[in-house]
């Protein structure tokens, strides 16, 4: 598939909120990877804002990615904040040179093996949402082309967001499809939880046996999270048996 058909498919995933699988978290999900595949990076990660404006890392297409995201949560500091905060987006060519200004992130992200950091804020018209953090390996600023199709793909998701719903959006909506979006993601991190538990893998694991059972069937994982924290569904309906040893 060339570039533009890429672009364009891309474009339309992030659109398609009338799927019978559509939930919130693969909208997430599908824009971070995405980016990944799309970008000159080399990973990417996303996180959301409740309506007290804590932030919650909703996706991410490695877990080293998304620990930068915690950490920068925990301290309420770092470019990401800055740009949640501000709706500007930052770019870091060699994080190595904020040393001063972010100790940990700078040296959590070396450890990583991540140089280089863009951000760009998710949002709707002039609301903050969240924020979306590119990373990569080298040293380098983002192409202006990947920076300004980073904005766009944010843009798309967010407008998908309002849309997820059969009732037509209003402006104050906004709040309420980024809470019901932040509650799912919490259920999933429980029902990944209580799978690891049972199954005696990592969460990591967990929640990739969660990801392809809810494919394999063509449901909401949101929803596949919800029956197994709500009891209405086994967890050795998604895992055949306990792990042991």
């Amino acid at each position: 598939m060339n570039r533009e058909r890429e672009l364009a498919q891309a474009f339309v995933d992030l659109a398609d909120t009338y799927a019978e699988e559509f939930d919130p978290l693969r909208l997430f999900d599908r824009l971070v990877h995405t980016c990944q595949g799309l970008l000159d990076v080399s990973a990417a990660a996303v996180m959301m804002a409740d309506a007290r404006g804590t932030m919650t890392t909703m996706a991410a297409t490695e877990e080293e990615a998304a620990f930068i995201e915690v950490l920068q949560m925990q301290t309420g500091r770092g470019p990401c904040m800055e740009c949640f905060r501000t709706g500007r987006s930052r770019d870091i060519p060699d994080i190595s040179t904020e040393y001063e200004r972010w100790p940990q992130l700078v040296d959590a992200m070396i450890d990583a093996g991540y140089w280089s950091l863009h951000t760009v804020p998710v949002r709707l018209h002039e609301r903050q949402l969240g924020a979306l953090t590119l990373l990569g390996h080298c040293v380098g600023a983002l192409p202006d082309g990947d920076a300004h199709l980073a904005q766009a793909l944010a843009d798309s998701a967010a407008l998908s967001l309002m849309h997820w719903s059969m009732e037509p959006a209003r402006g104050d909506d906004v709040i309420t499809r980024v809470q019901s979006a932040l509650g799912a993601k919490a259920t999933l991190e429980i029902a990944k939880g209580m799978l690891a538990a049972y199954a005696g893998m990592s969460v990591a694991e967990a929640g990739r046996h969660l990801g392809d059972h809810a494919a394999r069937r063509r449901v909401s994982l949101a929803d596949t999270a919800s029956a197994l924290v709500n009891r209405t569904m086994e967890l050795e309906s998604v895992v055949s048996r306990p792990l042991t040893g």
